[in-house]
């Protein structure tokens, strides 16, 4: 049986950001720009995911799965284009829920599974 690696914890919330579980790595709670437009936060989002694939030495690439979470389910619209822009046609697998958030100015938030080669 692979090894479980937490790489970042929070005590406060009692959570791990970061997880590498045999080949694949978890991440959640990827947001950044909070009070700004939907691409912002969307690329913003994309930013922190990618600052966390690093910390394990893998990008973008990898992702292969995705949950993307908005506060209003009609900022998908804004989604491929960054996506396109970002991910390069590599795209992982993904699906869109909308949710209610913490804060009023969150918009827009990733979790994600990478695979490690």
């Amino acid at each position: 049986m692979g090894k479980i690696n937490r790489i970042e914890t929070d005590d406060f919330w009692a959570d791990s950001t970061i997880i590498e579980a045999g080949d694949f790595v978890y991440t959640s709670y990827c947001m950044k720009n909070e009070g700004e437009s939907i691409e912002n936060q969307i690329n913003g989002a994309i930013d922190v995911l990618e600052e966390r694939l690093k910390k394990v030495g893998l990008t973008l690439e990898s992702v292969v799965q995705m949950d993307c979470l908005f506060a209003n389910i009609a900022d998908l619209n804004a989604l491929p284009g960054v996506l396109k822009n970002r991910f390069k046609g590599k795209y992982p697998a993904r699906k869109a829920f909308e949710t209610k958030f913490i804060r009023e100015g969150i918009k827009f938030q990733i979790d994600a599974v990478a695979f490690k080669e």
